[in-house]
């Protein structure tokens, strides 16, 4: 396996930048970043380490060179928006930019993309079902063409009030995953694994990695604390911001040794990037840096890097 980190936690540096601290803390790999440059609508969003666009195989040349300098490697490239969102003009412009950025990795000889299905959050998941295979069919059947493969996040993105009741993203459970595999029918979908979303949403973070296995293209490696106090004042029912909180891996629910046990006896052995979207690191680039060396020398035990 190798220890990475996604890049969105260091948005205002260069992607040499990016590349430098990875080298200088000892991650093997980072995972990209690569939003259409704008003004992001969410935290860690709108972060453009890569820019996609117009991209060409001398600018990849460039980024290959920059990651041999620093021997750091890029386990993938990152893009997480809602293609499914209601207005269909607007998912169409997410959709696209997931064609470039597929189209960006097989350029720059990389076999990983990282994203959301996305959803509709007003509809049941039957009712977005339609859409969702008219939208992931075309966009697997593209990745395939490139060599590429799709690692699908499992966040519910069901966070604050505008998200209820349903997320903003489809790909949040077991049984939903299955149906979502048979029905693209291609080993070019699979999970980019985050074990605290299933945390919070109190289901089993252990089994997935087993009766997945196949399907673990990517992993994140974050923590969640659920404070059960808050929880007890607003209940199950009210927006999870109000009752838990991301955090560093070892300062939350997650153990870690049990995860890297069944992660490694199911034959994974690709990327675990640190995804660091804790506050109480946020306040500045020194203690956001911070947050990767920490994270990095606590996981470190259970990889042998």
């Amino acid at each position: 396996m190798q220890l990475g980190f996604v890049s969105a936690i260091l948005p205002e540096q260069s992607l040499e930048e990016v590349f430098r601290i990875a080298a200088s803390i000892g991650y093997d790999c980072v995972e990209v970043m690569c939003w259409p440059r704008g003004k992001a609508e969410r935290r860690y969003a709108g972060v453009t380490h890569i820019d996609v666009t117009e991209f060409t195989p001398a600018r990849a040349a460039d980024i290959r060179a920059l990651s041999e300098k620093y021997g750091v490697a890029i386990s993938g490239l990152g893009y997480y928006p809602n293609p499914l969102v209601a207005d269909a003009e607007e998912g169409q412009v997410y959709i696209d930019h997931i064609r470039a950025v597929i189209d960006a990795a097989a350029t720059l000889g990389l076999d990983r993309v990282n994203t959301f299905i996305g959803r509709d959050p007003k509809k049941s998941v039957e009712d977005n079902w339609p859409r969702f295979l008219e939208v992931w069919k075309p966009l697997v059947e593209h990745a395939e063409s490139r060599g590429v493969k799709i690692g699908i996040e499992n966040c519910p993105m069901l966070f604050t009030n505008d998200e209820w009741p349903g997320g903003k993203n489809l790909a949040t459970t077991p049984a939903i995953w299955t149906k979502m595999f048979a029905d693209l029918d291609s080993d070019h979908i699979g999970l980019n694994y985050d074990p605290s979303h299933l945390i919070w949403q109190h289901m089993d973070y252990l089994a997935p990695m087993r009766d997945f296995s196949d399907r673990l293209f990517h992993v994140h490696a974050k923590d969640v604390r659920v404070d059960q106090h808050k929880l007890n004042q607003h209940g199950i029912m009210a927006p999870p911001n109000l009752w838990h909180e991301p955090k560093l891996p070892g300062m939350g629910g997650v153990d870690w040794g049990q995860f890297f046990s069944i992660l490694t006896s199911a034959g994974y052995d690709g990327p675990v990037c640190v995804e660091v979207e804790d506050r109480a690191y946020e306040g500045s680039l020194d203690k956001r840096i911070a947050a990767l060396r920490q994270s990095h020398n606590y996981l470190k035990q259970f990889m042998g890097v």
